[in-house]
């Protein structure tokens, strides 16, 4: 079984356990997803979806988080962690957004880069999610663990293992493939001592840097 071969099997067998994968991450429009998103970095989805409600209540729409005072932001996003740059990134983010885009979120990975603290990964969840565009998949902590285990890259650095992931699958799944790989990583596969005796991918699975 060669590598686009395994990658297929993996996204059957996974698509099997989650047949309808959507963010854990909880929002209604695509700002408050990135939002969302901006958030979650190195925080639980729980922590952010707890924080999110006190947030959008405050801030309700782009132009009243861009007019913030940054300081206040900070207060209500704290519990995520590393919140001065947080705060930061979400003010600057929505202020471009009023000043260059109209005050509607793009819908291009070129214009998401260039807003606060948005980097491919951000805008990748962003488009897939809210605007149903495939540009790229987005590799955190958890599709970045299985991609390796799964003999499906060699590569460390985030870009790099996402150039090796987006030939193996269809892009209409691109969004997809994150999400079930965040899934399954927190659930079967996780970074200490994963469940390889449970593991429906065991058959496949060359289980690159688990101790045998």
């Amino acid at each position: 079984m060669n590598k686009k071969e395994r990658a297929a099997e993996i996204f059957d067998r996974l698509s099997k356990r989650y047949p309808s994968p959507q963010p854990a991450l909880t929002y209604t429009t695509p700002w408050e997803l990135l939002v969302a998103t901006a958030l979650s970095a190195q925080c639980t989805d729980e922590r952010v979806n707890m924080v999110t409600p006190a947030f959008f209540e405050r801030w309700p729409a782009i132009r009243d988080a861009a007019e913030a005072d940054v300081t206040e932001i900070e207060e209500v996003v704290r519990s995520t962690g590393f919140f001065r740059n947080k705060a930061k990134n979400i003010k600057a983010a929505a202020r471009r957004i009023m000043d260059e885009y109209n005050g509607e979120v793009p819908r291009t990975m070129a214009e998401l880069v260039t807003l606060g603290g948005v980097a491919r990964k951000t805008a990748s969840i962003v488009l897939a999610n809210a605007f149903g565009v495939n540009e790229g998949i987005a590799v955190d902590t958890h599709v970045k663990r299985l991609a390796f285990r799964m003999g499906l890259t060699t590569k460390t650095d985030p870009i790099q293992i996402e150039k090796d992931l987006m030939p193996l699958f269809p892009r209409e799944h691109w969004g997809d493939v994150n999400h079930i790989l965040v899934f399954f990583g927190r659930e079967v596969c996780p970074a200490r001592k994963p469940h390889c005796d449970a593991c429906e991918l065991a058959d496949i699975c060359p289980k690159k840097g688990v101790a045998q």
